[in-house]
C-alpha cells in the first residue's frame, strides 16, 4: 500500500476529488469567447483532450501487484493508455525489490521514453533513480509513494492517508454522536509505515469532535486477508462490546469480516478503507456490519496517464488557467455508503 507524506491542505478542496475536477478527461483546446467580444490570447496553453496529438511513449514502473489495490493501479494505467491512439505504454513487470525496480526504471530511461510514471516500492530508496531520469531530460510523474526530493519528479499525484482517517472518523462520529459512552476500535495497517500512522492520526483527530466517543482498542494488521482475520479475532476476544470499527484496508477487511462472522457479532457498524468491489457489494446489500468504506482511489493511475500525456504533448490541464500541469495533486478520500455506492461501483477493484 502507498506511503506518502501528509497533505492536509487539499483535504476538502473540490479540485482534489479523484483528480476529476482537474483532469475530467481534460477539456477542449478551443479558445472560448469571453462574452465581451474578446478571444482567448493566441498563446493560451491548450489542454490535453481526447483528440489524438503528438505520439508519446510513457514508461510505467510500479511495485509487484501482490495486493488488490496495486493490481488495480496497473489495470487503471493500461485502460487509460488504451484510450489514446497516440500513447504507447511501456509497463514493467513490477517488483518489491528495490534494486530490481531500479533496474527496470534504468531500462526505461535507456529506451528514452518521453515521460516516466513511477510508483516506487520505497520512495526514499528510489529517489536517486527519479533524479537520474529527471537529469536525463525525462519528466517524472511520481505516483503516490513520494520521493524524498521534489527534484526527483515533475508532478506528484496520490492519495490522502490523513484524510482517510479523518473522514472515517467523522462518518463514525456522526453515526454515534447521540450515543452516550460510545466505544470504537481500530484495525490498522502496518505500523512501520508512515501511511498507517497518518491514517490513525486523522481518525484520532476526527474523534476529538465527539466527546461522547472513546477509542478503546487498536490492532495493527498487515494489509492481508490472513492478518485481518487474525487481528480482528483478537480484537473481538478482548472487546466484548463496542459500537464501531474502522478498518484501514478492504483487503484485510475480507479477513476481518470472516472473524466477525465466526464470532457471531453484529452489534456494531464497520467502516473500511480503499474501495474494493467486494466492499461495495456488501455496502449495497446492507445486510451486515460493513456500512461504508473510505476511498484511496486507484484511479490515480489513470490520472497519471493523463498527466504524462499532457507533459509529453506540452499541454496544460483542462479547467486550469496555468500554462503547466500542477506540481502536486492530492486525491479526496470520499466516504462511500449505501447512499452513493452505485456511483462509485465502477471504480471498485478486485
Amino acid at each position: 500500500m502507498p506511503e506518502i507524506t501528509s497533505r492536509r491542505g487539499l483535504l476538502f478542496g473540490t479540485a482534489a476529488v479523484g483528480a476529476g475536477a482537474l483532469l475530467a478527461g481534460c477539456t477542449s483546446n478551443e479558445p472560448k469567447d469571453s462574452g465581451n467580444g474578446d478571444k482567448a490570447p493566441e498563446n493560451q496553453p491548450v489542454a490535453a483532450d481526447d483528440k489524438p496529438g503528438k505520439a508519446v511513449t510513457i514508461g510505467f514502473a510500479g511495485p509487484q501487484a501482490d495486493h488488490g489495490w496495486l493490481n488495480a493501479i496497473n489495470v487503471n494505467a493500461r485502460q487509460r493508455a488504451e484510450k489514446y491512439s497516440e500513447v504507447t505504454l511501456d509497463i514493467t513487470e513490477g517488483s518489491n525489490d528495490t534494486q530490481a525496480q531500479i533496474g527496470q526504471i534504468e531500462t526505461l530511461i535507456n529506451k528514452k521514453v518521453d515521460v516516466l510514471i513511477i510508483l516506487p516500492a520505497d520512495g526514499k530508496a528510489l529517489t536517486q533513480i527519479g533524479l537520474k531520469a529527471t537529469q536525463a531530460g525525462i519528466p517524472v510523474i511520481n505516483l503516490d509513494r513520494v520521493f524524498d526530493s521534489p527534484q526527483a519528479y515533475r508532478c506528484w499525484i496520490g492519495g490522502d492517508n490523513y484524510g482517510m482517517g479523518l473522514n472515517a472518523g467523522l462518518y463514525i462520529g456522526e453515526k454515534l454522536k447521540d450515543k452516550k459512552g460510545a466505544k470504537v476500535v481500530e484495525l490498522a495497517g502496518i505500523d512501520s509505515l508512515e501511511l498507517t500512522r497518518q491514517r490513525t492520526q486523522g481518525f484520532d483527530d476526527a474523534l476529538k469532535n465527539f466527546p461522547n466517543i472513546t477509542k478503546v482498542a487498536r490492532q495493527a494488521a498487515e494489509f492481508t486477508v490472513e492478518s485481518g482475520q487474525a487481528k480482528m479475532a483478537q480484537l473481538l476476544q478482548a472487546q466484548k462490546s463496542f459500537d464501531a470499527l474502522w478498518n484501514h484496508d478492504d483487503d484485510q477487511g475480507v479477513g476481518a469480516l470472516r472473524a466477525i462472522e465466526q464470532a457471531g457479532r453484529d452489534d456494531f457498524l464497520m467502516v473500511g478503507g480503499a474501495g474494493a468491489k467486494s466492499a461495495f457489494d456488501l455496502i449495497k446489500a446492507d445486510s451486515g456490519v460493513l456500512k461504508a468504506t473510505v476511498l484511496y482511489p486507484p484511479t490515480m493511475a489513470a490520472s497519471a496517464i493523463d498527466l504524462a500525456r499532457a507533459l509529453g504533448q506540452s499541454k496544460g490541464v483542462g479547467g486550469m488557467a496555468e500554462f503547466e500541469i500542477p506540481s502536486s495533486i492530492t486525491l479526496f478520500s470520499a466516504v462511500v455508503d449505501k447512499t452513493n455506492v452505485d456511483e462509485y461501483m465502477p471504480t471498485g477493484f478486485k
